[in-house]
């Protein structure tokens, strides 16, 4: 007796196979794909974290000079 989802949805029919060729074959392809990855060299990768780092200290200071702002404009300003 079949499942009933799996007369209604042929995608959900179970696959051939056994798992264990289904799991070697999927770590094969996935190992072909990362072969056609073009990793980035170590100079990229360094000025990127630099990049990334900085810009995080940019946003950092703006966001503790807007808070240092507002917290005196409500203090000083609206809850007079």
């Amino acid at each position: 007796m079949a499942d009933a989802r799996s007369e209604r949805h042929p995608s959900v029919r179970a696959q051939s196979g056994q798992p264990e060729e289904r799991h070697g074959h999927f770590i094969a392809e996935a190992w072909a794909e990362l072969k056609k990855v073009e990793w980035p060299s170590q100079k990229a990768v360094v000025s990127g974290t630099a990049v990334v780092l900085i810009a995080c200290v940019i946003v950092g200071v703006f966001l503790y000079l807007n808070d240092t702002v507002w917290q005196y404009v409500v203090q000083h300003v609206l809850l007079r």
